[in-house]
């Protein structure tokens, strides 16, 4: 044995068998969390929006350039069980088939607005948000206009997309 050698001792590969178990498993616990944080970060994007056109009213019954409000039933799967939700729009025909969608909450703290046919606004009645019949911002806090939805004529009934 030559000076300065040492000799391996029982404990030199307890301590490297630990050292190599301790980095397998932040390893693991490393990859686990990429695995877990970058399908987070790239789900939304393979993701599909799921969307439904329903039907919300026949064509001659909207009033020209008028809001008419409509309620549209939403069933959507909810884990086992089936959800009916309603949904108030505002369809506006502005010409003889061009329809124009537009959502009843309003964009400052999501209450419904209400068309109001004496000053031709929409009312938001919580804040005093107002609203033209397209949608745009004329009064009160509302940041945005309402948003707009896709609407298309089919033969004479009117779809929304949800």
């Amino acid at each position: 044995m030559c000076p300065g050698e040492h000799l391996p001792t029982p404990d030199s590969g307890r301590r490297r068998f630990l050292s190599g178990a301790i980095t397998a498993i932040q390893g693991a616990i490393g990859a686990t969390l990429a695995f877990l944080l970058g399908g987070a970060v790239v789900a939304p994007v393979f993701g599909r929006r799921r969307s439904t056109w329903w039907p919300a009213a026949a064509l001659d019954d909207l009033a020209d350039n008028e809001p008419t409000p409509v309620a549209i039933r939403v069933t959507r799967e909810d884990g086992y069980r089936q959800v009916v939700e309603r949904q108030v729009v505002f369809l506006v025909k502005t010409g003889a088939t061009e329809v124009t969608a537009l959502s009843s909450t309003c964009t400052h703290l999501g209450c419904r607005v209400s068309w109001n046919a004496d000053d031709q606004t929409l009312k938001c009645p919580c804040h005093g948000g107002v609203f033209d019949r397209t949608g745009a911002v004329k009064a009160g806090p509302p940041p945005k206009p309402l948003a707009r939805l896709q609407a298309r004529v089919d033969g004479e009934q009117v779809l929304v997309e949800l």
